[in-house]
């Protein structure tokens, strides 16, 4: 029971982080500088958007991860 709450913490953290990345992609592209075809590059919101997908990877592959243990028993 207690492998399937953090399942679900885990799922509303990816869902938050989600949201999060959503709203930056937003700002992203009303940027002048996104126009520039190395804009990305030197871009903080595109650096916070990749932190983010990294955070959501692994919450992900931890959420996998108890999904097998709970297969297994």
């Amino acid at each position: 029971m207690v492998k399937i709450m953090s399942i679900d913490e885990l799922e509303e953290q990816v869902e938050k982080l989600l949201d999060e990345r959503d709203k930056l992609e937003e700002t992203c592209d009303t940027l002048p500088q996104c126009q520039e075809d190395d804009g990305c590059d030197t871009c903080k919101i595109y650096n916070k958007i990749a932190e983010i997908d990294d955070k959501i990877e692994a919450l992900e592959d931890k959420i996998e991860s108890l999904m097998g243990d709970e297969e297994e028993e």
